[in-house]
């Protein structure tokens, strides 16, 4: 039977959107199989059941193999018309058939509570509770905090623990959310003194409380005449209604305010998307009222001074737009996946993950599949937080990774180029980057000036001694180190960061290149190779070398096939190295073949403790009805987890046509070899692949991993 979670609440406004995301989070870490299920939900039109926006972000999020129609029970209309012609036990007897179904494939179920908003249940957290004991799942209720002073908000949490306990609930813990940051540390202790179970305080999150610019458009039945997805996805934060000449107008303005004016106020529109261009307060966007359209020259015109800004007009006056917008709050949807990345940072920074999950009881599966496999990197890449710098601090990708970085507390980080620039180029893209707080119990954010920094006259001097030999001088390197990748790689060398990665617009060679002439390779390593983690459905194979070394002889590939199963075990993967070629066993021959035979030969003799099989083709490596034919009784064919290319050519075509044609999960290129963690990312990198690059760097720096033998 399914370990099943059953996320509730006592009213709205608890803002457990951010809890179910939480728990799903923690659930697709232990297991690959898990469900979500609404039992009642909202009609859409009429005679439809409806959707539900979270239902739908953690369907689309953890890519559920749920058809939409099995995430739900019932309409509340349905449920309604049903508990009044055949009573409250057939309701539920209905549910709890519609949830077996769901739990029946699955080994772990996300129940979401109902939701207090028009629902027309009478006495619904005891509907809540009954569904739950019914379900068989643990309770976790969730109590909403905002605008209540710490004594309330402990109050409210006993009554609703004690309220589930006299229900016959099995209550997991109790979450109190929403809650003022000032007051988190005294709800804190009195939960502790007044609870047998673990609770948990949440504080509240403006950047989760705030709509979005695209939520307001849709609220307001709004026309975007200007904007892109990334203007769009902007946190509104405040308003600034002008009416008010433009010198009056433009001290009102604040960071993140949407500016709500009639439209035929062309100076206050162009006023204020000059000075967003300017440098000023970066605002989430201008709505104009009364439906008039500015002319096309000044549409023009605002296009040109904040790009991407948003503008939009709605036919109504400003007093009743004012109306629609006011009590407006953020919603977490699939169409907005940096608000996910915020509400998970906020659950896993205040919530004990590891404590709910052996309260739970969940066993990891043996089964590994791509989003377990990143799942597990971020975890421990935030169980021993490193220090990464990213020289491309301006690049929009790296950005949003790290914001992602930061909110989910995976490591520290710092950015590299001018702190205005690329404080107002973060803003711009709608990107909270958080202000310095060593105090904080969360991961920092540096942003350093190659140009400026105190540290230019120290890397230079460091730089000129290390290329001395090359006729270097300190003169020359003041202008080498300012180069982003050079300032990057000498943070690293100097202990200041841990781990660097670049490559989102850099060539391979510029991130390299720095590190070969400073870094430099590690004790007993002859060269610098590469790994690509391949995660398919339900493993990961370990790739080598794809990416760096066009063609090596068999002592560089020996080389390759140690880093790369100690680059395996470190991540978690049992080695098994199979060394590739296109025979197996003593069947072929050939210069190819030989230089295989021969580098497995010397794997052997370097490290005796490895499992080595080579030469050995693909298929008798990972299948283990090929093997049984070609090479019976080998510990290693059929059952390989590290494969080793005989060059680069073979292994960059493999990696891509396994990615593509068997939809596996590349994670790399991982750099192996350097003394100290540098990666590169592709050109074409996705903000995800950033993430996992930069975890994987930070884990490197944790433990640099097994010495290699000389």
């Amino acid at each position: 039977m399914a370990r099943s979670v059953y996320v509730t609440g006592i009213d709205r406004g608890d803002g457990r959107q951010a809890v179910e995301l939480g728990v799903m989070e923690l659930l697709t870490r232990q297991v690959d199989r898990v469900g979500v299920f609404r039992p009642l939900v909202h009609a859409g039109a009429p005679g439809e059941r409806g959707t539900d926006h979270v239902v739908e972000l953690l369907r689309a999020r953890y890519r559920l193999d749920l058809r939409q129609d099995e995430l739900y029970g019932l309409s509340y209309e349905e449920a309604a018309a049903l508990q009044a012609a055949q009573g409250q036990d057939e309701l539920v007897s209905t549910l709890v058939e519609r949830f077996r179904a769901v739990e029946r494939g699955c080994q772990a179920v996300l129940v979401l509570g109902t939701d207090f908003a028009d629902t027309n249940i009478p006495d619904e957290l005891a509907f809540n509770a009954r569904l739950a004991n019914e379900f068989g799942a643990w309770v976790l209720p969730v109590v909403g905090g905002h605008d209540e002073d710490a004594q309330a908000v402990v109050a409210e949490v006993r009554n609703a623990h004690r309220a589930y306990r006299d229900l016959g609930c099995s209550t997991l813990a109790m979450i109190a959310n929403r809650v003022a940051p000032g007051a988190k540390q005294q709800v804190l202790r009195g939960l502790a003194e007044k609870l047998p179970i673990p609770a948990y305080v949440i504080p509240e999150e403006l950047a989760l409380a705030a709509p979005t610019v695209a939520q307001l458009v849709d609220a307001t039945g709004a026309e975007v005449l200007l904007g892109d997805a990334a203007g769009l996805a902007r946190d509104v934060r405040g308003f600034v209604f002008g009416g008010a000449m433009l010198p009056t107008f433009l001290p009102a303005l604040t960071e993140g305010a949407l500016v709500v004016t009639p439209g035929d106020r062309a100076d206050l529109l162009i006023g204020s998307l000059a000075a967003h261009a300017a440098g000023a307060p970066p605002i989430a966007g201008v709505l104009l009222t009364l439906g008039q359209h500015p002319g096309p020259n000044v549409l023009a015109l605002a296009a040109r001074l904040a790009p991407g800004t948003p503008v939009a007009v709605v036919p109504e006056g400003s007093w009743l737009t004012a109306a629609a917008l006011t009590h407006l709050e953020g919603k977490l949807t699939s169409a907005g996946p940096r608000k996910a990345e915020i509400a998970l940072g906020l659950f896993e920074l205040h919530v004990d993950t590891a404590e709910l999950t052996s309260r739970i009881e969940l066993s990891r599966t043996e089964r590994v599949t791509p989003m377990m496999f990143e799942h597990a990197l971020l975890e421990r890449a935030r169980a021993g937080r490193r220090r990464v710098v990213l020289p491309e601090g301006t690049e929009e990708r790296v950005l949003r990774a790290a914001e992602i970085l930061l909110r989910r507390n995976i490591c520290d980080l710092t950015l590299l180029g001018d702190p205005e620039t690329v404080r107002r180029k973060a803003a711009g893209l709608g990107i909270d980057l958080p202000q310095p707080d060593p105090a904080a119990d969360r991961a920092q954010l540096q942003i350093v000036d190659p140009a400026t920094s105190p540290l230019r006259q120290q890397f230079a001097e460091l730089y000129a001694k290390l290329r001395a030999h090359k006729g270097m001088t300190v003169e020359l390197a003041l202008d080498v180190v300012t180069d982003v990748s050079y300032f990057g790689t000498l943070m690293v060398q100097e202990g200041i960061a841990d781990g660097m990665v670049s490559g989102a617009v850099h060539s391979t060679a510029a991130t390299i290149r720095p590190a070969f002439e400073v870094i430099k390779t590690a004790p007993g390593a002859a060269i610098v190779s590469s790994v690509f983690f391949m995660c398919l459905a339900d493993k990961v194979l370990v790739y080598g070398d794809c990416a760096v070394n066009p063609d090596p002889d068999a002592q560089q590939l020996a080389d390759i096939a140690v880093q790369s199963a100690d680059t395996a075990a470190q991540f978690g993967v049992e080695p098994r190295v199979a060394m590739l070629s296109y025979s197996t066993g003593t069947s072929g021959s050939g210069a190819d073949v030989d230089k295989v035979r021969k580098a497995t030969e010397i794997v052997r003799a370097l490290r005796p403790d490895l499992l080595v099989e080579g030469p050995i083709q693909y298929d008798a490596a990972v299948d283990a009805h090929v093997a049984a034919t070609k090479l019976p009784g080998s510990p290693v064919a059929g059952r390989a987890t590290v494969l080793v290319f005989p060059d680069l050519n073979t292994g960059n075509n493999t990696y891509k046509a396994v990615q593509r044609s068997a939809g596996a999960v590349a994670v790399g290129p991982v750099l192996q070899g350097l003394r100290k963690p540098v990666n590169d990312l592709s050109r074409g990198a996705l903000v995800e692949d950033i993430v996992n690059t930069v975890a994987i760097t930070a884990i490197q720096a944790q433990n640099p991993g097994p010495p290699q033998n000389p």
